[in-house]
Parts: structure tokens; sequence; C-alpha cells
């Protein structure tokens, strides 16, 4: 006996909404520091499996409007808006398993880098229970958006606007990452640690887009079913092109060179945008679409960095919030059967305002009494320590994914070209231990291999007795308690080499006796790792620029402006 046509072709696209879960998590850990690696892989896993739960047993039932939920529900479930047709429940119950599931970890990429894993797991547990089975209902369930028509074929508000929202204000409540404005309120970059991961990442939610959106059409075998679902595909796909290509153009016009993380952050915001309207719009609607979702996608990110100086990693805000905000509003202008453009007036661009409105509205509101309990019960961000190693490090022994690999994460202020700090700065007991020099004048090396999130304390303390010259790399190594106890799948490692800093200091005027209580007062905290100090004399310096040797070449003044 064949299978059932729709059965199969929901559970079709369920497996690729499925997909994207992988799709998600290798972007957003291309796009963050390799130290966050292996805590984006673990909240990722963590929330679409919590998810999974939380919506098969509350959130399947307020979707479809009732109070629980179950594996299998009524019949009426299966007249559920554009999710009618001959599909079995389970596989409907399935798929919009994964729609939430990706409302989730769209939140977690505007949150990388420093929330807790047990708030990651209270947001995605809140999403997937209350925040979209609810925003669902409206729209595809029966709700009071549905009667008045509002449309939303593939998920550009109930998915892509929910998670973007929700992480909109989950990065607003959890501030920026440590470094990421300067004292002056400036962003600064934090590259993310591998392109080729946030590509293929990008790429993957590409081609999974295929099933979000074909999926949505549930019944592909009555007549005209096969050519209808070609269509949204070719939507979908013309759609993604278009927006990757406007951001390519705009960040090369602006930029003099393409921004690569930027155009991909476009390809995605493209397909969030056609999301809504992939069903009822033109190839050359949908082209369009994705032609403004690039610019949305650019500007937004920007704006959002920018000037409302909330940090996202991922750019999920912009990519899914504001794209998937611009393309439910075009869908009323440009929709065949209805749109603005096309003879319909103003009733169905009026109904994708107020939803986009509302959806906001409930997504952020909910969303944000969700983290304020979460934040009341186990803490939203992660400690200073364990967010500059890679949250989740000390606390959990992920590790950041990278076992074998030495780390280079962003140190904040490494390379900004530390200035020499004005005389009255440097306290007069200090002033009054410099050594005069000439010939014969004793010249040290010091050497210290401390924690890399201690670098900002080592570093201020250095400045304030008056060193501003020093060589910063970063090690791999532990001392002769091997590092404290690792496991790899509970093996414990036989040495754990940890990631570290080094920074190699000579001086001629200030005695060693004061660099280093200056740097064991900046770096202890009587734990295993505090590192350790390293003193030898140094024979001879030569200054190339000059020729000069001995202490005259470690002598050097700004020139004047």
């Amino acid at each position: 006996m064949l299978l059932p046509v729709d059965t199969v072709w929901v559970l079709a696209g369920a497996v690729l909404v499925f997909f994207m879960q992988a799709g998600f998590a290798m972007m957003q850990t291309g796009l963050a520091r390799a130290k966050d690696a292996g805590d984006i892989a673990m909240k990722n896993l963590a929330g679409f499996c919590l998810g999974s739960l939380a919506f098969w047993a509350v959130g399947f039932g307020l979707a479809r409007g009732e109070s629980v939920g179950g594996l299998v529900g009524a019949p009426d479930f299966l007249a559920m808006g554009e999710y009618g047709g001959a599909a079995a429940p389970a596989a409907l119950v399935l798929f919009q398993t994964g729609l939430c599931g990706a409302a989730a970890a769209i939140a977690s990429g505007a949150m990388a880098g420093r929330a807790k894993l047990a708030a990651h797991c209270a947001c995605s547990l809140a999403i997937c229970a209350l925040v979209y089975p609810v925003s669902a209902h409206w729209i595809w369930g029966g709700g009071w958006l549905a009667a008045l028509g509002f449309r939303d074929f593939g998920g550009s508000a109930a998915v892509h606007m929910v998670g973007g929202v929700a992480g909109l204000v989950g990065a607003k409540m959890l501030g920026p990452r440590t470094g990421k404005y300067g004292s002056d309120g400036a962003a600064r970059a934090i590259p993310g640690h591998s392109l080729t991961l946030g590509a293929l990442g990008a790429l993957m939610l590409w081609f999974s887009w295929f099933g979000l959106n074909g999926g949505a059409m549930a019944s592909v075998a009555g007549e005209g079913g096969a050519e209808a679902a070609a269509g949204i595909f070719l939507a979908t796909n013309l759609a993604a092109a278009a927006a990757a290509s406007v951001s390519m153009a705009v960040t090369w016009a602006r930029y003099k060179k393409p921004d690569a993380s930027l155009t991909l952050n476009g390809a995605i915001g493209g397909l969030a945008a056609i999301s809504a309207g992939c069903g009822s719009v033109s190839p050359l609607g949908a082209a369009l679409i994705g032609g403004a979702a690039g610019l949305v996608a650019v500007f937004g990110i920007e704006f959002i960095d920018k000037r409302l100086k909330i940090d996202d990693p991922a750019g999920a805000i912009g990519a899914h919030a504001a794209c998937g905000a611009a393309g439910t509003l075009l869908a009323g202008v440009l929709a065949l059967d209805g749109g603005l453009l096309h003879g319909g007036g103003l009733a169905l661009l009026g109904a994708q305002a107020l939803g986009v409105l509302a959806v906001a509205a409930w997504a952020g509101a909910s969303a944000a009494a969700a983290l304020k309990v979460a934040r009341a019960l186990v803490g939203l961000r992660a400690a200073e320590g364990e967010e500059a190693a890679g949250p989740g490090i000390d606390g959990r022994g992920i590790g950041a994914g990278y076992a074998d690999f030495l780390l280079a994460p962003a140190l904040p202020g490494v390379g900004e070209g530390a200035s020499a700090m004005p005389p009255a700065s440097i306290d007069d007991e200090i002033r009054a231990s410099y050594r005069a020099g000439g010939e014969g004048a004793r010249m040290t090396k010091v050497t210290i291999v401390t924690r890399q999130n201690r670098f900002d304390a080592l570093k201020a303390e250095l400045t304030r007795i008056g060193i501003t010259g020093m060589t910063v790399s970063q090690v791999l190594g532990c001392g002769m308690q091997s590092g404290e106890p690792e496991y790899y799948r509970g093996v414990p490692f036989e040495m754990r080499l940890l990631p570290k800093i080094m920074v190699d200091i000579v001086i001629s005027k200030i005695p060693p006796e004061v660099v280093i209580e200056t740097a064991k007062k900046a770096l202890c905290t009587g734990r295993y790792g505090d590192g350790k100090i390293f003193v030898s004399d140094i024979e001879n310096v030569v200054k190339v620029r000059t020729g000069e040797e001995g202490y005259d070449a470690l002598q050097d003044e700004v020139p004047d402006e």
C-alpha cells in the first residue's frame, strides 16, 4: 500500500526543518569566538531537546486553542489554517516542533557568548511551551489574526519575528559581551572565528528552508498541488539569492569590499522575509522582497549594533526579527490575491501591519517575563571569568570545542596601542623606586604566564606603574598540577593544556620587584592556574631604528603631534 502523499510531504518537510538546528549551530558558532564554540553546541542541543518535550506536552495544545498537548490531537487540528490537508496529525506535530525549535535557536544566537546554560534552557522552554504556541494559534490555529485575514504562510512573523524579538529582549537584558563597546560607547568589532563554519551554516539553513516553506503547504495531492509547491520553492530561492546579492553589493560599495558575514545574514534575512508570502507572490515579487530584506539586514544589523548598542553576535535580530517584519508587511503589498499593488486595497496590508505589531508585542513581553523569572531563579549571565574563558568552561568542563588547537579569542585591549600615562598618574612611591640609567644599568626581562581572563586587570596595573610596552602571546600550558581535572566522554585527560596568555616585559628603570608585586596583586585569586612569573637578566638590547644599545635602546619618547 502506498503511503499517503500529504503525510510523506509533511514528514519530509519536518526532517528538513529539523536540519535547520544544525544550520543554526554552525552559523552561530562561526560568527562567534572560538572559545564559545562548545557552549553554543551545548545550548543548541539542549534547547531543541527541551523545547521538543515542552511543545509536545504544553505548546501543541495552546497552538490549536486547547489547554493541554499530546502526541496526536483531535481531528480539528487538521484544519489549522495553512496546515490543512490529509497529512497525519503526528506529522503536523513534528513539523510544528521544528518551527518552535527554530524560534528558540534564533533567540540563542542573539545571546551567544555570555548567557548561562540554565538561562538559555529556561528561555527555550518558555518559547516552545508558551511564546510560539500562542502566536501560532493566532495565525494558524483559527485565532483572531487568522479571522482578520492575516497571511503568514511559512512563519515570517510566527517563527522568525518571535525568535528575533525574544533574542532582542534577551540580548538587552544580558548586556553586551565584555569589550564590545569602548569607554566612549563606540562599538568594537569582535570577528567571528570561522567564516567557513558560518557559510556552511547559512547554506544548510537555505537548504532546510525549502522544507520549512514547502512543508507549510500540507496538501500537495490535489489538483495543482505540485505546481504550487514548485512555485513556493522558486520564490524561496529567489528571495534568498536577491537578498544576498543586495547585501554583498551594499557592503562592497560602503566598505570597498564585500562583507562576507553580512552577506550571509542577508541571505538568511531574505529567507525569513519570503516565508510570509511565498505561497502568494510572483517570482518577481519574491525577488523584490528578497532585495528589500538584503537592505534591511545590513542596515538593521548596523543600527542594532551601533545605535541601540545591543550586542547580537549572530545578527539574528536584524536577519530574523527585522527582515521577518519587513517580509510580512510586503506580503500585504505584493500578494497576487489581495495585495496593495494587485488591486486589493489596504485591507490585507492593514491586517499584516496589525499582526506584526501584535506578534512583536507578545513575543517581547512574554520573553521579558520569562527571562526575569529565570534571572531571579538561576541568573542570566555567566560570571566574568567564565565569560572570558568561554561560558561553561569553568562550570561544566565543556571546553571551547577545539581541544587540541591553540585558541585565539579576542582579548579586549590587545593591539590597541597603549599610550604612555602622564607622570602624575604614577604613584610617588613607585616613581621614587625608578633606577638611574647609564653605562652598566641593569636590564631585566619579566615573563608572566596567567589566565586569559586576567589580562585586562594585569594591563591596567602595569600601566599604572608606568609600563606601556609589552609583548602578549597566546599559549597552551599547565603547571606541575597538570591543570584542573577535565573529562571527555567520562575519560579524564592525562594532561590538560589550558589556554593562557604570556606577557613579556623588558624593564630598565623600574625594579623587577615592583613589577612582580604589581602582577601578583592583579592576578592572585588563590586558585590553581593563577600563573607564574619568570625573571631573567638581559645581556643587551638593540633598537633597530636608531642603533642604540643597552639602557638607551629601551627609552622611547612619544613624538609630538
